[in-house]
């Protein structure tokens, strides 16, 4: 929907990937849906489902085994986003790094998306 021909819309790290792929494999699914919901202390956050169907308006990131489907309405505000699959000592998980986000807080769980038009002004620009 809100793509650029030969880009993707989002990219997957290969630790990403790996472990995107072991929880296809793990829990028999198509592969994981993104996307964003109103909530947190932002405003937005973000949103993953295992998919056992893949829908025919998500659009599909395929990559090493994985496969990340985003739901319609997040495209445009996921697009660009870098997902990575961190681990620390202290805990372990997904990373967006999305360059649409305005804000975050604190604990990075919850954020704000840069105004419509200016997403819609820098994506037409690239």
């Amino acid at each position: 929907m809100f793509g650029i021909p030969g880009k993707q819309a989002v990219t997957v790290t290969q630790a990403a990937a790996k472990q995107i792929a072991k929880l296809m494999a793990s829990g028999g699914s198509q592969g994981l849906r993104i996307g964003v919901k109103k909530g947190g202390c932002a405003g937005m956050e973000y949103t993953m489902d295992y998919v056992s169907e893949i829908d025919p308006l998500d659009e599909v990131v395929e990559q090493d085994g994985a496969r990340v489907m985003i739901a319609p309405m997040a495209q445009m505000f996921l697009f660009g986003t870098e997902i990575d699959y961190e681990v620390s000592l202290l805990e372990s998980g997904f990373k967006f790094r999305n360059p649409n986000v305005a804000d975050a807080c604190g604990c990075g769980e919850s954020i704000k998306f840069k105004d419509i038009d200016e997403l819609q002004a820098e994506q037409a620009g690239k």
